[in-house]
């Protein structure tokens, strides 16, 4: 590690121990919300974010969690402190979901506690989860074929949870009755508060052993570290502009390709990204709020840089973000935006397609085009609610020196998949196939991941099925001569007569006996195809990954008879 000059008269091993126990804190608080919560999306997809940031609203470091998430905190924690200047108080939680407000969808609660030392705020406890449901017109709240934000769900403004340690019995029966699962999702309401209340706990430790002057003295610094190794990346890369664009194949309603388009400056130490020229705002909920898009864009950015940069505000000062009002990065109210991971997703793999230009070694292919969730709901047979949001998690893009890797999150998460035992046990669903899809990868002289096969079966009577993916139409691309993955696909009752291929974003009613299969894209090859080692083709044949017909047309390999058996 490169410590920071002695400008403030900063001990190198302070400043270090320091830094450490951020990192440390966060991360044992991301281990107590995998630990108490309820619902499967937090405690085994792993769906939520863990921060703290100074009394500022700046943020001094990040869990390893869903890196997505938390580029869209210093706009929430803008809208908290300008709502309530002067009236924060030990004890108080604020929690909001209005992407309108400091949000990014309404499935995703962000719950804020201040902490104080000795009566003066100095800081604050942040956990961002997606909760399994928060009411709307689809159960999982998470349809991409909304078309104005009042079908999405209950909409909370930035309000107190707690005052001054006093549970707002109001604001929880108002949500406990406006969703499916009021259990479950008041349980992860509860493991964000216990969990805020864990990184409280453990600042104070640090406040108390250093005093509040010096360690904000030393967060400053460290909070400059992170600014300091960001603009140095920087300068060292050429100046000019790199332009990047990427495709959503449409949002449910209009099957027109949907530009995401990006131009990255490059201007001494400082990096702008304009998404001028992207899609206007569309009518299904693929649109994205401002702050997410910036999410998008400091994590992609983040993802050139060296592992020592530390995960904090001085990384977000180098780099301005730009979408132009009313477009699909930056909507206008009621505008829905459930879906707009996807989105985000997209605007990652853009960012990136444009950064490839400038650090290539540091740049993948393009992964399977983020998460598909397939969402299942309805009644089981003793007439208990059930909502299965099952987000499949799979491949990456090959990189410059290695293979694209399979069955593992997105570069922009840190999730899992559910376990089949899990989902079995949970839900009236009976997983019939989970597998890795032979020739689905980008071929290149570093090939893309393979995609994934989940293949499920109501058991239920009746149930509403919501499908949000995509790649059906565009598939991810290669870099340098690097072949794209596979489309993506949908198929209902793909072994029967009612076979039905679906389009990526759908809502539909099923009944008992219904099969839904998703074919996850593969990713994007990185360098060309014939540049691959034959000792790369053959174990890729061995294992299964490719059948002899893709290595014949994308290697001119014709294995000899049974080599693909071993």
């Amino acid at each position: 590690m490169t410590f920071p000059k002695n400008e403030r008269k900063i001990d190198p091993i302070t400043f270090a121990v320091i830094k450490s126990a951020l990192d440390t804190i966060v991360d044992d608080m991301a281990y107590a919300v995998m630990r108490t919560a309820r619902s499967p999306i937090v405690r085994d997809v792993l769906d939520y974010s863990v921060t703290m940031c100074d009394r500022q609203g700046r943020i001094m470091s990040q869990a390893k969690t869903v890196a997505l998430h938390l580029g869209a905190v210093p706009d929430a924690m803008e809208v908290v402190l300008a709502k309530f200047k002067g009236d924060l108080h030990p004890g108080d939680v604020v929690v909001l979901n209005d992407p309108y407000q400091g949000g990014m969808h309404l499935p995703d609660i962000f719950m804020f506690k201040p902490i104080f030392h000795r009566d003066e705020l100095q800081g604050f406890s942040i956990v961002v989860a997606h909760h399994c449901d928060v009411g709307g017109r689809v159960p999982g709240s998470n349809a991409s074929d909304s078309t104005e934000i009042f079908q999405e769900g209950i909409r909370i403004a930035p309000m107190k949870l707690y005052d001054r340690g006093v549970p707002n019995r109001t604001l929880l029966t108002i949500i406990e009755k406006n969703v499916r699962l009021p259990d479950l999702v008041i349980g992860d309401l509860e493991a964000q508060y216990a969990t805020c209340n864990i990184g409280e706990r453990e600042l104070l430790k640090l406040f108390n052993r250093y005093g509040a002057d010096d360690f904000n003295i030393y967060l400053d610094e460290l909070i400059d570290y992170g600014e300091k190794l960001t603009r140095n990346a920087i300068s060292s890369w050429p100046d000019g502009d790199y332009e990047f664009t990427d495709y959503i194949d449409g949002d449910g309603f209009d099957l027109a390709p949907i530009p995401i388009k990006c131009r990255i400056t490059v201007k001494g130490d400082h990096l702008a990204v304009d998404f001028d020229g992207s899609s206007p705002q569309v009518r299904g909920a693929i649109n994205s709020t401002l702050s997410f898009v910036k999410s998008a864009t400091y994590l992609s950015v983040r993802c050139a840089l060296e592992a020592e940069v530390p995960n904090n505000a001085g990384v977000y000062r180098c780099i301005d973000v730009t979408a132009p009002e009313g477009s699909i990065l930056n909507p206008l109210m009621p505008a829905p935006v459930a879906a707009r991971a996807l989105t985000g997703y997209r605007v990652v793999d853009t960012v990136m397609g444009a950064l490839a230009q400038i650090a290539p070694k540091r740049m993948m292919a393009a992964g399977e085009g983020g998460n598909t969730v397939i969402a299942i709901g309805g009644y089981d047979a003793d007439r208990q609610p059930f909502v299965l949001v099952d987000m499949i998690n799979g491949a990456w893009g090959g990189r410059f020196n290695q293979d694209g890797i399979e069955g593992v999150t997105n570069p922009s998460q840190n999730m899992s998949n559910l376990p089949i035992e899990t989902l079995e046990a949970r839900y009236p669903i009976r997983m019939e196939e989970y597998s890795l899809r032979a020739d689905s990868c980008g071929a290149g002289k570093y090939r893309g991941g393979l995609g994934l096969t989940r293949q499920y079966r109501l058991l239920a009577d009746e149930a509403i099925l919501q499908v949000r993916a995509d790649r059906t139409d565009h598939a991810p691309y290669g870099l340098f001569g690097g072949k794209p993955g596979s489309n993506s696909r949908n198929i209902l009752n793909p072994d029967s007569s009612g076979r039905e291929e679906l389009p990526g974003k759908v809502t539909r009613t099923v009944h008992a006996g219904t099969v839904i299969r998703h074919e996850q894209a593969g990713a994007g090859g990185y360098g060309p195809p014939e540049e691959r080692s034959m000792a790369a083709v053959e174990a890729d044949l061995h294992d299964g990954k490719i059948t002899p017909e893709y290595a014949a047309k994308h290697y001119g390999v014709v294995p000899v008879e049974g080599a693909a058996n071993g």
